[in-house]
């Protein structure tokens, strides 16, 4: 079986994520932060040991602005609905998923003004686009760090100088980068990260969280929920510190806990060796595809200019049947469609029926690709 299904969950995971898991569940077993016996206490350990490993990989200096929820989509929200008001104008781009673009038109109704900046055919973004479109009242800017569709890289850093030099947020997506590419808040100026577990990060779902950088200012930032924390329990009033203002209720403690195997897995393996090796297999997959007749390849088309993740179509044949046939025929998983991704698509000139996407990982091989497509170079050939 060949799994190009990475951009939407990585598999497999490194050996410690379950090892973690199952010695939660079987050894510790407690709800962190609610108790003072040792159980209680461990499991508050292994939950910080997850924001610090969290704070490491993205070099965020300090752990406890690292707030954990469900997902990436619930930090997004968070980010989104809990800084922006009515009259406030955020920027985005037109390659964004919809856990982005949702909430932005849900607050569009609400009175938030919304510019989507337009990428090219293939994905990129000029980041003077970006500064020609802030307004006096602009209070963010969001953009996704990698296309989920194509892979696509926008250019953060330069978006990050921008809002330094405007004193904007800028509120970046990092659900298919994070673990994959070299990311650093500091360095980038990132004033909101939203990621995720389940992807690059290699651990389970239900994972995620936002990290909120010294320029956020918290006292605006309003909760999605507001309930028990552990702390301050005298009070029938929220936290105002973090990052208990922001995760109310019981924590997916075990999940945390196969986060944090995940991510130091990421953190020994070093994110650079990971990037290295899925630069060349994403070229190796493009040039291949590249060289089959009917086939178009969407996006960059150069594996250092975004991740390993590649989206394609095969003249003849709609992207739903050929992931059909992949599966029951030739047992290589993938994506088809739309991605949650109509603005992208749209963008790319691939909507209404998508493409096929294959997601590659640090576990994939040269071998998987070479046999992938000799399957999709077999399927071209019989539409013709």
């Amino acid at each position: 079986m060949i799994y190009f299904d990475n951009a939407a969950t990585s598999w497999p995971k490194p050996p410690g994520v379950a090892e973690a898991m199952i010695h939660f569940l079987d050894e510790i077993g407690a709800n962190p932060g609610r108790a003072a016996h040792r159980r209680a206490v461990e499991a508050g350990r292994i939950v910080y040991d997850a924001r610090e490993a969290v704070a490491e990989l993205f070099n965020a200096p300090d752990p406890l602005r690292v707030a954990f929820g469900s997902n990436v989509t619930e930090s997004l929200n968070l980010a989104l609905r809990g800084y922006l008001r009515p009259g406030d104008h955020v920027i985005t781009s037109s390659m964004e998923h919809n856990s982005v673009m949702r909430p932005l038109r849900a607050l569009e109704r609400e009175g938030v003004e919304l510019t989507v900046v337009q990428c090219s055919p293939e994905g990129s973004l000029d980041p003077a686009d970006v500064g020609a479109s802030v307004r006096p009242n602009t209070a963010m800017i969001i953009l996704n760090h990698g296309s989920n569709v194509v892979g696509t890289l926008l250019p953060v850093a330069e978006v990050g100088r921008i809002c330094r030099q405007r004193d904007l947020l800028l509120l970046v997506d990092a659900a298919q980068t994070g673990g994959a590419y070299p990311v650093d808040v500091q360095a980038d100026l990132i004033d909101l990260l939203a990621f995720t577990g389940h992807k690059s990060l290699y651990g389970p779902m239900g994972t995620g969280g936002l990290i909120v950088g010294e320029r956020v200012d918290v006292a605006r930032l309003e909760p999605l929920k507001r309930g028990g924390t552990g702390s301050r329990s005298e009070h029938e009033q929220q936290p105002d510190f973090m990052p208990d203002m922001y995760e109310s209720g019981t924590p997916n403690a075990v999940g945390l806990a196969g986060l944090a195997a995940g991510v130091r897995w990421v953190l020994e393996r070093g994110v650079e060796e990971i990037r290295a090796h899925e630069v060349e297999i994403a070229q190796r997959l493009i040039g291949e595809l590249q060289n089959i007749p009917g086939v178009t390849v969407y996006g960059s088309h150069a594996g250092e200019m975004q991740t390993a993740t590649v989206s394609f179509n095969v003249a003849g044949i709609s992207p739903s049947e050929i992931g059909l046939r992949l599966d029951e025929e030739y047992d290589i998983m993938c994506r088809v469609g739309l991605h949650c991704a109509p603005a992208a698509h749209k963008t790319l000139g691939t909507y209404p029926a998508g493409a096929v996407r294959f997601g590659l990982g640090a576990f994939s091989t040269a071998e998987d690709v070479d046999e992938a497509v000799s399957v999709v170079a077999e399927l071209a050939r019989e539409a013709r």
